[in-house]
């Protein structure tokens, strides 16, 4: 026999999958979910989606089926999994109603760029139109549309033959770069039925290789050209967006990218949603531009003048500052809060330096968008940075003395400078405790973990007063800005990293909408920590609606009823207590140590600080005419 002749029998496709016995189509979604690395799915069980589910049942070795409490808070929970993970974050629900409910949670994984995938049921093909209960593709709601409308990709499988094809384009729509949140309808007839099997049984990919692939390149020459750019320049900057995340979670190359400033001293600062993935005690770091952001950067480009020429004066340096003139922006579609410093000033122009405006993404219809370039490179931001590297690892400094000079003047910002609007708020032992003192203590105790953040204050006093270094990790969701959203984040990121401190920051009103959620850590195990922000009101409105209006007082017209709010969280499984208006930061400190440590076992930990509701974030609110 001639070994070397090819198989007559087979194909070429044949080396690319491995063939199981006959699967049902709900089997085979299983085994493209095991391809993903997935072992966690989020979500309410449900009548649309029970062959799934008997599935999930029969694979309890492969899968744990987490029973969330509603399911935006399935999709906040499965969005904190993959923050943590890398991973793919799935949600599995019922039709109709519960396929809607799930809508919010999926734009917000969607516009924070964050991989999900949700899957909802659907009622059997044969009674589409009818009235079904629950019926989601009817005249009065097709959610298959409702979702082609808010996420990146959309569909109704509605053959066995067609799965696998409206299958994997969902999961390499979520899994490219950037990640993206997908969604699948799956009627029951669909599911239970058989996928389509050759001879030798069912065909599953043998690997995610064969079926998707993620953006790995740049443009080489025009990444030198940014490199000389920024050489030829006398005071630039580098900005960092959220889309540079992923990229500088690499260790080696967050290592690369600080060896590479530190060479040539330029200055880093980060949008608020990517806070702290560039080390914000780190003698280059201008921390936070845009909302609530530090006053560092601003007057390292000369925005605020008056500082800036006083500052000059004062550290007497022997030399006088060449106008901001470079911008290399990685990874950040420059949104409203990422270049909004005060809020009479959106999308302020004041960014754009004398010479060389750069931005990098893999999206080029935000390249340009919302402020004129020289330079725009549609490139993935990890390959952008290595090829930066390496470009700064073979180039002498440049010439003169200007690297030394960028070193005393942001080390002359610093010392001059406090990178937060009230240091006596940070520094604040009064009662009721100042939010701004609980960032303090935040501070001081947390060293390792992850922190959520929710909508309202907790955003702005967080951004302002937290200072984020790895091995701590930030996570927000500006883009789309959902109350609740850290309320059930942190759950998932506990359930992915038991051993790691995971707390969310959020104010009453967030906590009671998704606090239910905390029956959802308590069954799990997962220890994950709140600190409520506890003003019986919805601070940020209130106070910003009396800066806008300049009329009476608007405190209290948002009242949420004084709820007991370490009841409603015992209730629900959790240890919880209370930061009493007559106590301060110290009590908070103490409260804080006590429930790292009681997190450790698995049980949720609940500190509902009673603020006072005075002080503001400095939002820069605009004055209304």
């Amino acid at each position: 026999m001639d070994r070397t002749a090819p198989n007559p029998i087979l194909t070429a496709s044949d080396c690319f999958v491995n063939f199981q016995k006959q699967l049902s189509v709900s089997e085979l979604l299983l085994e493209y979910l095991k391809l993903e690395g997935v072992s966690k799915i989020f979500g309410i069980p449900g009548g649309a989606a029970i062959f799934v589910m008997n599935e999930l049942k029969k694979r309890q070795n492969d899968f744990q089926f987490v029973i969330c409490r509603q399911e935006t808070g399935a999709c906040y929970i499965a969005h904190g999994y993959s923050a943590v993970t890398d991973g793919l974050g799935v949600v599995l629900t019922t039709s109709g109603p519960a396929a809607a409910n799930a809508l919010t949670g999926a734009v917000n994984a969607h516009t924070s760029c964050a991989p999900l995938l949700v899957i909802t049921g659907e009622v059997p093909q044969k009674y589409f139109g009818q009235g079904y209960l629950q019926e989601g593709i009817d005249a009065r709601l097709d959610i298959a549309a409702v979702y082609q409308n808010a996420v990146q990709y959309s569909a109704v499988v509605s053959s066995p033959d067609n799965f696998t094809t409206l299958f994997q384009q969902a999961l390499r729509e979520a899994r490219s770069l950037p990640n993206r949140a997908t969604h699948i309808s799956l009627p029951n007839n669909v599911a239970a039925a058989m996928a389509p099997a050759g001879p030798s049984g069912t065909p599953v990919p043998a690997s995610i290789e064969t079926y998707r692939a993620s953006p790995s390149g740049t443009d080489l020459v025009k990444v030198r050209g940014a490199f000389d750019d920024l050489r030829q320049a006398k005071r630039q900057l580098i900005f960092l967006g959220n889309g540079s995340r992923q990229a500088l979670r690499v260790p080696r190359r967050l290592r690369a990218f600080t060896a590479f400033v530190e060479k040539f001293a330029f200055p880093v600062m980060t949008t608020p949603d990517a806070k702290g993935i560039f080390p914000e005690s780190h003698e280059l770091s201008l921390r936070t531009y845009g909302l609530c952001g530090c006053p560092w950067a601003s007057i390292y480009m000369g925005q605020r003048d008056d500082e800036f020429r006083s500052l000059l004066a004062k550290l007497n340096l022997g030399f006088e500052m060449e106008p901001y003139d470079a911008l290399l922006v990685l990874g950040s579609d420059l949104g409203e809060l990422a270049t909004t410093v005060v809020n009479k000033d959106a999308y302020s122009k004041l960014l754009i330096p004398r010479q060389s405006f750069i931005q990098v993404d893999l999206n080029q219809s935000v390249i340009g968008r919302n402020f004129p370039v020289t330079r725009g490179i549609v490139a993935e931001v990890g390959a952008t940075i290595d090829e930066l590297c390496r470009l700064g690892e073979h180039a002498a400094p440049e010439p003169g003395d200007w690297i030394e000079r960028r070193r005393l003047f942001i080390a002359g910002i610093k010392a001059e400078f406090s990178p937060c609007d009230r240091p006596d708020w940070l520094a604040s032992e009064a009662h009721p405790v100042n939010p701004a003192a609980l960032m303090r203590v935040l501070n001081d105790e947390v060293k390792k973990g992850r922190i959520f953040i929710d909508c309202g204050n907790c955003v702005g006093w967080s951004l302002n007063y937290l200072v984020v270094d790895p091995p701590v990790t930030f996570h927000s969701a500006l883009a789309m800005g959902p109350m609740g959203f850290a309320v059930g984040a942190v759950i998932g990121a506990k359930l992915a990293l038991p051993d790691e401190p995971c707390i969310a920051v959020c104010g009453d009103g967030a906590f009671m909408m998704h606090g239910a959620e905390i029956s959802t850590a308590a069954q799990n195990g997962a220890g994950a920590i709140w600190l409520v922000l506890n003003d019986n009101d919805l601070g940020m409105v209130s106070q910003g609606m009396e800066t806008l209006f300049k009329s009476e007082s608007w405190l209290g017209y948002y009242k949420l009823g004084a709820p007991d709010l370490v009841k409603f969280a015992e209730g629900l499984g959790a240890d919880a207590v209370a930061i009493a208006p007559d106590q301060g930061a110290e009590a908070f400190r103490v409260a804080l140590r006590d429930a790292l440590k009681r997190s450790l076992s698995g049980k949720p930990q609940v500190i509902v600080a009673h603020i006072d509701t005075k002080p503001a974030p400095p939002y820069g609110w605009p004055q209304l005419t």
